[in-house]
């Protein structure tokens, strides 16, 4: 009796497009963009940690971003493959909660640290002269600080506050992951106050770090045709062209889901662009960083070859 009274209280996850008609290939397809996810992210957090070279304000902050990408796809993948396989699809509210909060941190955590790489890229095109002052080791630490603290702070509070409204009939919902633009859907209750609060969030946490980094990219751009050298112009650009590209593909997702009103798209499609933010994203950016990356690829190489001697050594 006491067991149907706690699962009374859990909810049901559809899943990954429930309605699919191969979900075999699906799961496997989910498969391989973590394991590509987690090893590129594992790597380039290894490399900016073991090669010196890389022990730079920006590749401390790429080390953070590849930290968080790496929790974030961890923080919905593992349940939905363990759903699929054990054929369970339900999820308990505190597990719901702590994933809504795990969610919700590092997304807003990767907006305010984005912001601060561009801010990154800003001083060392634009100031370059105090750049070893403005981006002290200290400083680098400050930053990585406030982008997870001020991410679990607002996480909190959008984690406790929605799940508090009472929810009628059915406790299914249609999605892969506890998100919670579908919690609210399941309420019963007047939500359009707390809708409120989230626009005013996403205002602070989304739109005005998206118009920081557009005008931080456009002072950079202005100084980077300023440049007499032609080198010294595909230098600045090739630094920022990697960085806006991430930003590009995280912020688009993220503001579609949260600034347009859920009325005008379905469940099928903040399923797809969710797909997009949470697993093809964090799989793109350390392929993103380190293809293009000239520094990063010498610190492959001489990991690679480090490793290679060790091994005909002990041969």
């Amino acid at each position: 009796m006491s067991t149907n009274n706690e699962n009374s209280t859990d909810f049901i996850l559809l899943g990954l497009f429930p309605g699919f008609r191969h979900p075999h290939l699906l799961i496997l397809i989910v498969l391989v963009i973590y394991t590509i996810a987690f090893a590129g992210n594992a790597l380039l957090i290894l490399l900016i940690w073991l090669d010196t070279h890389l022990h730079t304000p920006m590749y401390f902050l790429l080390s953070q971003l590849s930290l968080i990408d790496l929790a974030y796809i961890s923080s919905t993948v593992p349940k939905t493959i363990t759903n699929y396989f054990t054929g369970r699809k339900n999820i308990s509210y505190f597990a719901c909660a702590v994933q809504m909060f795990s969610f919700l941190t590092l997304g807003i955590a990767e907006c305010v640290l984005l912001t601060l790489m561009a801010y990154d890229r800003y001083v060392a095109v634009c100031n370059p002269l105090r750049y070893t002052v403005l981006m002290s080791p200290s400083v680098c630490l400050q930053m990585a600080a406030a982008a997870w603290i001020g991410g679990a702070l607002a996480a909190l509070v959008h984690t406790i506050y929605p799940l508090q409204f009472s929810i009628c009939g059915s406790r299914e919902i249609d999605h892969y992951f506890c998100e919670m633009p579908a919690i609210l859907r399941l309420s019963c209750a007047d939500t359009s106050a707390y809708e409120m609060v989230i626009f005013v969030t996403t205002i602070v946490f989304l739109l005005v770090p998206f118009i920081l980094i557009l005008s931080s990219y456009s002072l950079i751009f202005l100084t980077v045709l300023r440049m007499k050298s032609s080198k010294g112009r595909k230098k600045g650009l090739a630094t920022c062209s990697s960085h806006l590209t991430v930003v590009s593909l995280y912020f688009g997702q993220a503001i579609f889901i949260y600034m347009t009103p859920s009325s005008s798209h379905t469940p099928e499609q903040d399923q797809i662009v969710a797909v997009f933010g949470t697993m093809v994203t964090p799989m793109l950016n350390p392929l993103i960083y380190s293809l293009r990356n000239k520094e990063v690829m010498g610190a492959l190489k001489k990991v690679i070859r480090r490793f290679c001697s060790c091994e005909t050594e002990h041969i």
